[in-house]
């Protein structure tokens, strides 16, 4: 078994001038021991890079049952995503769990990533490990880019409890319009109707 020094002398140094969001289309393959995937599931996060942790089953669910029902309930211009990076600047490129992207960018299978024009919804689904993350610094990171819309979701005794939020254009940040338990009903960005606990 490695150990932990030996292990850091592989791993990836960060360019002198420190972690950019191009530079994630540029991670290698494989990880410092050759570990496939290795670097399939991180986002950069003012600069640092981030690996998120693995995800418990109400996380995946609620990330299926959300994409499925946003890119049903979506007009033609619009499509859900899961799993897209959004660059929201040199140094800031997360993952949000799901996306309601402009159709035209969804149809392009070459892109790793979206900007923040083109996104009209961003989704967090709430880890024990990226609570702060998820309630703070990306919410202000996506309204600080002027995505209009985000939803945090979190389990409360394993239901979902989703707390929808709109870009005030006057404040530019993020009031919260609504936390929705069992069911979701809202009219913006588009009309959207969801039994969460489907």
């Amino acid at each position: 078994m490695t150990d932990v020094s030996s292990a850091l002398e592989y791993w990836p140094s960060p360019p002198p001038w420190g972690w950019t969001a191009d530079d994630l289309d540029r991670l290698p393959a494989e990880g410092p021991n050759g570990e496939p995937d290795f670097f399939e599931h991180v986002e950069l996060i003012d600069g640092a890079l981030v690996f998120m942790s693995p995800r418990k089953r109400f996380h995946q669910r609620m990330v299926r049952l959300l994409t499925e029902a946003l890119d049903d309930q979506a007009p033609e211009e619009l499509a859900a995503v899961d799993q897209m990076d959004v660059k929201l600047g040199h140094r800031m490129r997360p993952c949000p769990d799901v996306s309601v992207v402009a159709a035209r960018a969804a149809a392009d299978d070459e892109r790793t990533f979206y900007t923040p024009a083109e996104v009209r919804l961003v989704v967090e689904v709430v880890s024990p490990e990226s609570e702060d993350r998820d309630r703070k610094t990306k919410p202000f990171r996506y309204a600080e880019a002027g995505i209009p819309h985000f939803w945090r979701v979190e389990s409360k005794d394993g239901r979902p409890v989703v707390y929808v939020h709109e870009l005030d254009p006057a404040t530019g940040v993020y009031g919260l319009t609504g936390i929705h338990h069992g069911h979701l009903t809202v009219p913006v960005p588009f009309p959207i109707d969801i039994d969460l606990d489907a």
